[in-house]
């Protein structure tokens, strides 16, 4: 505890200015590198998607994704798209998230959750029945935007008897990619004339 309170300390006087000038920093030094070699950086949002202990988050919502982009304008500079992390804030509307970063979401962590209570959720299944994001219009905003790269469950819960990191059940997140697969398949059939 002595040392957690020292590291604290130690960040006391960084807000959220100096992280995204820090930010700035690193991503104007590696972004020649990553459009020399189609390298695509991901940056993951911050979970949950508030302060945690006082220290600030910068990759919450919106406004904040908008901001990061626009760091360092380059189709290289995108983001990680988890709505799990950015579902912790029911205030965040993912769709209309990833319909506004078109272009600039290289990664997709697609999980679900279950608000219990301000600032409380827990991780849930894949289906919206089980959760509370509607995991259709999370697939179909991905699907509209044309998005085309590696799509994931994300998180998975123990069951059957399988003994597995918390939150990384294999089985749940085999039924997860089983789930998000046929609702790609669902909306692209019902995309086609």
């Amino acid at each position: 505890m002595a040392r957690i309170k020292e590291l604290f300390a130690m960040y006391k006087e960084v807000d959220e200015e100096k992280l995204f000038a820090n930010l700035k920093y690193f991503l104007e030094r590696i972004m020649p590198t990553c459009e020399k070699y189609d390298i695509k950086m991901a940056i993951h949002p911050d979970d949950p998607a508030w302060p945690v202990f006082g220290l600030p988050r910068i990759v919450t919502n919106k406004e904040k994704l908008l901001r990061l982009i626009q760091l360092v304008d380059s189709p290289c500079n995108g983001v990680t798209l988890c709505s799990g992390s950015l579902g912790s804030n029911p205030e965040n509307d993912i769709p209309d998230i990833i319909r506004v970063l078109k272009g600039r979401i290289h990664f997709a962590h697609v999980r679900n959750l279950r608000y219990n209570a301000p600032g409380n959720f827990e991780e849930a299944a894949h289906l919206s029945s089980d959760g509370s994001l509607d995991m259709f219009k999370i697939m179909k905003a991905l699907y509209d935007i044309g998005f085309d790269g590696p799509i994931r469950p994300d998180h998975g819960r123990a069951i059957w008897g399988e003994i597995s990191m918390p939150g990384y059940g294999l089985y749940d997140r085999a039924l997860g990619a089983n789930y998000l697969n046929g609702l790609w398949e669902s909306i692209d059939k019902m995309s086609r004339p």
